[in-house]
């Protein structure tokens, strides 16, 4: 059956949900676009009412008519009948939201509840930069806003090892952690799901999942994009911890994790987080740092930053199924092409057949989209010789039957409404995931300069030796 027809049948409970940052960039470009397409699937609760909070004291039809210009640039389109029952149920809280002055939305949290009957549950989203954060969750404790309340925090969770435990001692003294949702959307994808899925279900793909078959994996994400439109965050933030330690460390452990003893929340996150305490710290001699040519110029942006755009790095996993087996991660802006890619390379056969080209036996998903699946193998080539030639079977995941694939961002926001936390990060392995980052972040490589629509740092390349990125440089 279907995933919307699954969730379809799970309908979350009469809902206030409050969007910090409500009229920032991420709001208007993932946030409220999900939302909206969960309405326009049918997958909200019959009773709810979405609150836009800010600084500024703007009235409830503003906030209205942002919501739509949002909708008709980034979707879904709000067509006139949908969006005569979606504008309703918008409101606005102003004047900001502190622990010593809480602006209008308490009052405006009491309008919401009067409008959706007894005992809706409070879903807070935090679409602000991870600084605020701290103090957001102290406000949301002091004005009594966390019973029955769910938290969804955006990444990264902390900025460093130091405020990761700042920020965790502050959202446990307020928090009771099954309240916690700490958003990472790469585990929302279908394709990253489906790593675990095609693996534990399929004992072709099971019984090879481990050093003796697997020579490498690599997980790559080039991006074409710039920072143009958040410069000011990315330039304090960075691959690393834009990307390196949030997106590709979890998905390395949707890869390296061991069989979770059930597809629970609980069990799903606790496979996940053993193996990232497996993971080796990282060494900086085997990372490379990149800062793509003309950033430095990009409006908001330090004329002196030393901000990295590009990563590379070597990870290892000291456990006896991925020991000796390199995790090759791979992240940058202005490069060559887009694409978010996991490739599991399978060793060659040393015999009978002599001089196998290499890297040719690999399963390959494609996080993109809706996801798609490649198993690269070797076959003879018809004819009268013993040829043998590589060829690609390609399952696109859009085309299963009956399939009605979600967003990552549409996936993880149903999941908070229903309270399924099975792709939301812990933090235990985050703990764990500051500890694998801390001597890059101590001791970090020299930065290098690399040009734009290329393939990163030409020192990048030595990383995978003796073999190659599958992407680019051929």
């Amino acid at each position: 059956m279907s995933t919307i027809r699954d969730a379809v049948e799970r309908v979350p409970r009469p809902t206030v949900f409050v969007l910090f940052g409500a009229t920032g960039d991420l709001a208007k470009r993932m946030v409220l676009p999900a939302f909206a397409t969960l309405a326009a699937e049918g997958l909200l609760p019959k009773e709810w009412v979405l609150i836009g909070n800010g600084r500024g004291d703007i009235p409830h039809e503003d906030f209205r008519d942002h919501v739509h210009k949002a909708l008709s640039e980034f979707g879904p389109r709000p067509k006139k009948r949908w969006w005569r029952d979606f504008e309703p149920r918008l409101l606005f809280a102003g004047g900001g939201f502190g622990a010593d002055d809480p602006g209008s939305l308490l009052d405006v949290i009491e309008q919401a509840r009067s409008r959706t009957g007894d005992d809706p549950q409070l879903v807070h989203y935090l679409a602000v930069p991870p600084v605020a954060f701290g103090g957001l969750t102290e406000a949301l404790g002091r004005h009594g806003l966390v019973d029955d309340a769910r938290v969804v925090y955006e990444k990264p969770f902390g900025t460093s090892p130091q405020t990761f435990r700042t920020l965790n001692r502050t959202v446990r003294r307020v928090l009771d952690e099954s309240q916690v949702y700490r958003i990472d959307h790469f585990l929302g994808k279908e394709a990253t799901q489906d790593l675990h899925v095609l693996r534990f279900a399929n004992e072709v793909f099971s019984a090879m999942w481990d050093r003796d078959h697997i020579e490498s994996v690599q997980i790559d994400v080039p991006e074409t994009l710039g920072v143009d439109d958040r410069a000011g965050f990315y330039d304090a933030t960075g691959s690393v911890l834009d990307m390196l330690v949030t997106h590709l460390f979890q998905v390395a452990a949707e890869v390296a994790m061991e069989t979770p003893a059930s597809l629970g929340a609980a069990d799903l996150q606790a496979a996940r987080e053993k193996v990232i305490r497996s993971f080796r710290p990282l060494d900086p001699a085997e990372v490379v740092l990149g800062q793509f040519a003309g950033y430095r110029e990009v409006p908001g942006v330090a004329p002196r930053s030393k901000t990295d755009t590009f990563v590379a790095a070597r990870l290892w996993i000291d456990n006896p199924r991925w020991r000796g087996v390199p995790f090759l991660l791979r992240t940058g802006k202005r490069m060559a092409d887009s694409q978010q890619r996991v490739s599991v390379v399978l060793r060659t056969p040393l015999c009978p057949f002599p001089g196998l080209p290499k890297q040719t036996n690999l399963l390959s998903f494609s996080l993109s989209g809706t996801g798609e699946i490649d198993l690269r193998l070797l076959a003879k080539q018809p004819g009268v010789g013993l040829r043998v030639e590589p060829a690609t079977a390609r399952l696109p995941l859009s085309q299963l039957p009956d399939a009605e694939p979600l967003p990552p961002y549409v996936r993880l926001i149903h999941d908070v409404l229903l309270g399924d936390r099975s792709l939301f990060t812990r933090p235990d392995g985050l703990s764990a995931v500051w500890k694998v980052a801390q001597p890059l972040l101590d001791h970090p490589p020299r930065l290098a300069t690399y040009a734009q629509g290329s393939w990163g740092p030409a020192r990048a390349r030595a990383l995978p030796a003796p073999q190659r990125w599958l992407l680019g440089d051929r």
